[in-house]
């Protein structure tokens, strides 16, 4: 009803005025009989007023509609009412649903599409870097020692990139049960071991062997890749050791990262989480690439886990992640 009478408050003022000068006109030409006028204006008035009650029965969905929020898109396409007005925008609202709906669909045939270029791709390229492991770990040669070391880091980023571009369709690739804490750590470990070696990081863990919480095996590894990746590159040099521990916590389970390395300014630290950010760790490291803790905090949101980030510049950082979904032993 607001809305009826705000758009129709220029068509009563306007009403009011044009029975006013017409009234105004019959004064000045010397028609003077009051009961005459006043019956005129009743007359006008009377007549608006069913006008308005007339246009109001027949719009009533119509200014309803405007002013109720739709719960569903659907209701996009439900009629608007049997008059002119309501029927063209009801037809218009479905010519711009169809559409939308079919940009929609090519959209996701896109990213489908997209997806498993990617896919193919990433698996086309580990053939080729596995032949050249297994070629190199033939022989213990220096050479061929920087060899496997750019191959690992090669093998990471192709890792990298299809965790990324399934990221896209999280809901369709991943499996929720009972994961040990002690065994993704283990499986990231071993997964960093060249790296550890290389830098001369090394790790100590202490994790309750009990504890399991529901997640996601395969994404949990990968965080864990991650984070103990930037632990070592940012330890290298300063740290030879990085700890990883993991816990309980009243109800809620922790794996906690922590490095003694260069740290995160602390300017930088709320950025942390944003694609393609560096800071200023990354442009002492060139081959930062800022996507690595934004993917980790990423994955942890769709996982419904808590992320939280620690540092001190020159000090070390600390990265947990905190489990509320504990798996009953």
């Amino acid at each position: 009803m607001k809305l009826f009478l705000r758009e129709h408050i220029p068509l009563i003022i306007i009403n009011f005025i044009q029975l006013a000068i017409i009234l105004l006109i019959f004064w000045l030409d010397g028609h003077r009989n009051y009961p005459t006028a006043l019956y005129s204006l009743f007359v006008g008035m009377f007549l608006l007023t069913i006008y308005l009650i007339f246009r109001y029965i027949t719009h009533k969905l119509f200014y309803k509609r405007l002013t109720v929020s739709m719960e569903d898109l659907d209701e996009a396409n439900q009629l608007l009412g049997e008059a002119p007005l309501s029927e063209a925008l009801t037809k218009l609202l479905k010519t711009q649903y169809t559409q939308y709906v079919n940009e929609l669909h090519q959209q996701e045939k896109r990213r489908g599409d997209h997806l498993t270029f990617i896919n193919q791709w990433v698996h086309q390229m580990k053939t080729p870097l596995s032949v050249i492991e297994l070629i190199a770990q033939e022989e213990d040669d220096e050479k061929l020692e920087s060899i496997r070391e750019e191959a690992d880091r090669l093998g990471k980023g192709l890792e990298m990139v299809l965790y990324a571009a399934r990221l896209g369709t999280f809901e369709h690739d991943f499996r929720v049960g009972p994961v040990s804490l002690e065994k993704i750590t283990e499986l990231a470990i071993h997964d960093n071991k060249r790296l550890f070696i290389k830098n001369r990081v090394y790790p100590e863990t202490m994790i309750d062997a009990n504890i399991k919480v529901e997640s996601d095996e395969k994404w949990l590894v990968f965080i864990l890749n991650q984070l103990i990746t930037n632990a070592i590159k940012y330890s290298a040099g300063k740290s030879k050791n990085i700890i990883i521990t993991g816990s309980k916590q009243e109800n809620d389970a922790v794996i906690e990262v922590r490095d003694h390395g260069i740290g995160i300014p602390k300017t930088d630290l709320k950025r942390v989480f944003s694609p393609f950010y560096t800071g200023e760790n990354g442009r002492l490291y060139r081959e930062s690439t800022g996507m690595g803790l934004y993917l980790v905090k990423e994955v942890c949101d769709r996982l419904g886990h808590e992320l939280e980030i620690e540092s001190k510049r020159d000090k070390g950082t600390k990265v947990k992640i905190i489990f509320s979904k504990l798996t009953k032993m």
